[in-house]
């Protein structure tokens, strides 16, 4: 029903205009106060989960956004689905001040600490003859594994994937995807290490 909704609402851009008007405050860009109050009807929360009060929700019911069971959004971070969904799996923790824009999924077991960024899209920036910010963006999802540990104040930009049981260092900007069971650092991020499975240890590359 919501798909079709929203087919509807790409073929009519005048509609769809106002619809958004009527949704979305075009001055602070975030859900307007009585959508807010609705967000417990269109966000799915497993049993346990914990999203501290001073977190941002800019949560849209046009896009998904769930948290899996006992997983945790601490103070101050910023989940902001309005371009693509957001989806954090069970056990997982998005460390104080994170800011999540989607489309970005979080597997389960992920240990996110603090001042990250993940963005799953960029701001369009071609025509010269027209502001970057009315040029609209460009999306691409953001996936991160399985038991991974993401580093204070990294970037994890759009597209990428961080591999099952994987390491950003602190402080690092990730442009590529990093495979599993490797450790990366710098800006841009690079393998230093890997899990050899056969001696049982990391190995630096």
């Amino acid at each position: 029903m919501i798909n079709k909704i929203q087919s509807w609402l790409n073929s009519n851009a005048k509609i769809k205009r106002r619809v958004h008007h009527l949704l979305i405050n075009p001055v602070r860009t975030r859900p307007r106060a009585w959508l807010r109050l609705l967000m417990f009807l269109y966000t799915k929360r497993g049993a346990g989960s914990v999203i501290c009060s001073s977190v941002r929700k800019d949560i849209v019911p046009f896009n998904k956004f769930s948290i899996g069971r006992y997983s945790v959004i601490e103070s101050f971070s910023t989940i902001n689905n309005m371009v693509g969904e957001v989806k954090i799996g069970e056990r997982s923790r998005v460390g104080i001040a994170n800011t999540i824009i989607g489309p970005a999924e979080i597997g389960n077991n992920v240990m996110l600490a603090q001042n990250i960024v993940v963005s799953g899209m960029d701001h369009n920036y071609i025509n010269t003859e027209i502001p970057i910010s009315l040029q609209g963006v460009t999306v691409s999802k953001v996936v991160i594994c399985d038991d991974s540990w993401i580093g204070a104040n990294s970037v994890i930009t759009k597209g990428i994937t961080i591999g099952r049981h994987s390491i950003v260092a602190a402080g690092s900007v990730v442009k590529r995807d990093v495979d599993d069971f490797t450790i990366v650092a710098g800006n841009p991020a690079k393998p230093v290490k890997k899990y050899n499975f056969e001696l049982s240890q990391w190995e630096k590359i």
